[in-house]
């Protein structure tokens, strides 16, 4: 797990992306983070899209600034984390700064921990000195990562349909 990085999205990425999403949609579980869930058919155009979400003068009303990393080991993707640059009214409740999520294979080897950690620490270099981390409560895998990378429990979030968002604060200054 030492070789485990962080990488932006590039267009040589094109076959190891491909293969991870396909991974999902047969597997059938929630594709996490979201913003990499779109539509690949032109996929210099899907990289162009995650690539340009960094910059807010080229992202929609309502939105905030992200980037979106992918997991690996030097060898293959292994999942990806989207980390907002900063915090709506919408996030505050649901979907905090750091979305991230590992493809199905390679699910229970403690890399969903060692990727939020490093997601944290791209987030720390963003000037962000305190990150909001959300779940929902049915998901016991992802609170026990949350609380292993530090997280502290705030108030939950219920949404309109009754669910509940447990939300979590992970200090990054020092």
């Amino acid at each position: 797990m030492d070789m485990l990085r962080l990488v932006k999205t590039s267009s040589e990425q094109k076959e190891h992306v491909l293969a991870l999403l396909k991974e999902w949609q047969e597997d059938g579980s929630n594709i996490v983070p979201t913003t990499i869930n779109k539509d690949t058919s032109d996929f210099d155009a899907y990289v162009k899209r995650l690539r340009d979400a960094e910059d807010r003068e080229k992202i929609e009303d309502g939105w905030v600034p992200s980037t979106t990393y992918w997991l690996t080991d030097g060898e293959e993707l292994l999942g990806a984390a989207n980390i907002r640059h900063e915090l709506n009214a919408h996030l505050l409740n649901f979907g905090g700064h750091i979305g991230y999520g590992i493809k199905p294979s390679v699910r229970g080897r403690g890399l969903a921990t060692k990727q939020l950690g490093l997601a944290l620490e791209k987030a720390k270099e963003l000037g962000i000195e305190r990150a909001l981390i959300t779940c929902n409560q049915t998901n016991i895998a992802s609170k026990h990562v949350i609380l292993r990378n530090g997280g502290v429990p705030d108030e939950p979030f219920i949404e309109a349909d009754g669910t509940v968002v447990e939300r979590f604060w992970i200090e990054l200054k020092g």
